[in-house]
């Protein structure tokens, strides 16, 4: 039997988990410490205003280097008519900031006075004559910084719930003080749970899993203004994990446990905290992250309070969500911060994504500006891919009772960065290749930002179709005339100006396990029984290369087994190869090397780049022709297996 409370909708389970916190007295600023001004105060929030101790400045100062005087002694004078103040009685020099003689109220800039010796000729101590001749008027108050001019005694300089800037700390010090009230960072401890854990940087055997869960909980709990405490792994013991709940809640504000919050046979988050506390939410309608967990513990903290406890999902994507949903929220509660506000912007979707109806889907975006359009393309769903986080730009939220989107559906995206580096991406969709990999660092080093969705070479034509991307890469090869791309171009870009530029040219071969096991050499060893290929989707080059070799040899897809098994770039065919889910597959030497597999070349063939006329000569793709000169790039992917880089940047053709 499932022991999921209740799988209820997001507003239901914060509103659930509130009013446990209000109970608790919990729902509002933990409380206050005072905490020396320096530059580590920047970022807290204050819990008391600032009034002014002292008047900034707190003496009438001077603004120039010069000489102080009474401005009434000034008046007459003028460029045919100069009046010579003697020094002591009628003017003192001083350097900027010092205090003005109580009897001053104007500086004379030391460069409009002549200094003057006993005999009135010109004096070689400039700063200390025997008199001075000026030859313009000065108004009273003119080069002084009077008191108070920045601030006066007893002003309001800052009101509480303020954010320390670095500019707020030296007018805080400013004004007299040394120390300042502000609210208390709240404490966290982060608990990974499981017996199949390895800490970070120790050697890892198939079914072992490198824990980095908790260090991307406490890098958000420190980013966003707590202060976290990672504890040690604790095996999928009851007790254990019992024991290091009941040490986390002693010391901490709020304990989050990472994994063991679903409802398997070692799943034992939720009775600990049934066992401890009270289990208030077990499983929240939202994709991913569903069975969190959201609990009050009984354990008292210093202070006499009760601890809320968080179960967090074990799946990376689900992980960090879940601390930007209910984590997040709560610490800038107990700062006393406003509520974070992401920017958003309204975009276009690129391809048709699903949802399940009954829950909110957080979908994970990258986003650029194609055109006048502002595009969001989905990248890869799973709860396990971290790597979506890396890449994503934003998330957009599906609401529940939406089963999916349309492509080109409007949506709005919560950005993960700033507007501003979305205008300097360049949208390319397409062909997977570990150059385009290459081309994005080197672009980047150049103020560009290559955002790179891998859909195949025909998904790439179809998107500059829809005017969804800058470029595609793409290596179609046409079985009647043996060229690669141009007809197809024709085909899927009718009436589109499009520029095709070389990148590289490639060997397509064989990836198989080290030795090569199965002897596998040749097409038409794909159709031995023993031997299980993977291949690449629908649309890709790869693909429609096996499809043109196989007919030429005379052999049918029914043939070989595993011919329907489908992955989207060449790594990934490495990788279900390396796995042992297949034997082989068709791909890259670079891929086979960088998973340090055998290759066995087979085919050559050119990748190219298809560009549209109207961008390829804007200010955005400008760097990109730069990179393609460059000696370091052409290098760098000349070391890498398989690659020709003599074709690299030559214009093919012009297609109208």
């Amino acid at each position: 039997m499932s022991i999921y409370l209740h799988d209820i909708p997001l507003p239901v389970a914060q509103k659930r988990f509130q009013a446990a916190l209000e109970e608790h007295g919990l729902w509002g600023v933990l409380g206050a410490e005072e905490i020396d001004l320096n530059e580590h105060a920047c970022g807290r929030v204050l819990a008391d205003a600032i009034w002014a101790k002292l008047s900034s400045p707190h003496y009438h100062a001077s603004a120039m280097d010069g000489f102080a005087v009474r401005a009434a002694s000034t008046n007459d004078a003028m460029p045919t008519t100069p009046v010579v103040l003697m020094l002591g009685s009628q003017a003192m020099y001083v350097d900027t900031g010092d205090p003005l003689p109580e009897w001053a109220d104007a500086v004379m800039p030391i460069e409009n006075t002549e200094p003057l010796d006993e005999s009135g000729n010109p004096a070689a101590d400039v700063r200390h004559p025997y008199a001075i001749r000026i030859r313009t008027a000065l108004p009273p108050w003119q080069h002084v910084r009077p008191m108070g001019e920045d601030i006066v005694a007893t002003q309001l300089v800052l009101p509480s719930g303020h954010i320390l800037r670095p500019v707020d700390l030296g007018a805080i010090a400013a004004c007299g003080h040394d120390r300042v009230r502000v609210n208390r960072r709240p404490r966290v401890a982060v608990i990974p749970t499981g017996t199949e854990l390895v800490p970070v940087g120790q050697p890892v055997k198939a079914g072992d899993i490198i824990e980095f869960n908790s260090m991307v909980l406490a890098a958000q709990v420190n980013e966003w203004g707590g202060v976290a405490e990672r504890y040690p792994i604790s095996p999928d013991d009851f007790q254990q994990i019992k024991d290091a709940v009941q040490h986390a809640a002693a010391g901490n504000d709020l304990v989050l446990i990472n994994a063991g919050s679903s409802a398997g046979s070692e799943d034992f988050t939720a009775r600990v905290i049934a066992e401890l506390g009270e289990v208030l939410v077990h499983g929240v309608a939202v994709r991913p992250g569903h069975p969190v967990i959201l609990g009050v513990l009984r354990a008292r903290a210093p202070g006499g309070r009760a601890v809320p406890v968080i179960g967090v999902p074990g799946y990376p994507v689900s992980a960090a969500l879940t601390g930007e949903i209910f984590v997040q929220p709560l610490l800038d509660l107990w700062q006393g911060k406003p509520r974070s506000e992401p920017p958003v912007v309204r975009a276009s979707l690129t391809r048709k994504i699903t949802s399940p109806a009954g829950d909110d889907d957080y979908v994970r975006v990258v986003v650029g500006r194609v055109g006048d359009r502002l595009l969001a393309a989905p990248l890869s769903r799973g709860a396990g891919v971290i790597t979506s986080l890396v890449r994503a730009d934003g998330i957009t939220i599906l609401p529940s009772g939406s089963q999916g989107l349309p492509a080109g559906a409007e949506v709005d995206v919560r950005l993960y960065r700033s507007p501003q580096d979305l205008e300097r991406t360049i949208f390319a969709i397409g062909s997977h290749d570990l150059t385009m990999d290459l081309l994005a660092q080197f672009l980047e080093m150049r103020s560009r930002r290559l955002v790179s969705v891998n859909v195949g070479s025909q998904g790439g034509l179809i998107a500059l179709r829809r005017a969804e991307a800058h470029l595609a890469g793409s290596h179609l090869l046409d079985p009647h005339s043996g060229d690669f791309n141009i007809p197809y171009i024709r085909q899927y870009l009718p009436g589109v100006a499009v520029r095709l530029v070389a990148l590289v040219e490639r060997q397509q071969g064989l990836m198989v396990l080290p030795g090569n096991p199965k002897n596998i050499y040749t097409l038409e060893d794909l159709t031995r029984p023993n031997v299980v290929m993977v291949n690449r989707q629908r649309g890709a080059g790869t693909r429609i290369l096996l499809d043109y070799q196989l007919e030429k040899n005379g052999i049918s897809p029914d043939q070989i087994r595993g011919y329907t098994q489908e992955e989207y770039t060449h790594l990934a065919v490495a990788a279900a190869v390396a796995s042992g889910r297949s034997d082989c597959g068709l791909g890259i030497a670079a891929a086979a090397q960088a998973l340090h597999l055998d290759f066995i070349p087979l085919f050559s063939e050119r990748y190219d780049l298809v560009i549209p006329e109207e961008y390829a000569e804007s200010k955005l793709l400008e760097p990109l022709w730069q990179v393609l000169e460059d000696q370091a790039f052409r290098q760098a992917v000349a070391a890498m297996p398989g690659y020709n880089i003599e074709p690299m940047g030559r214009l093919i053709a012009r297609i109208d």
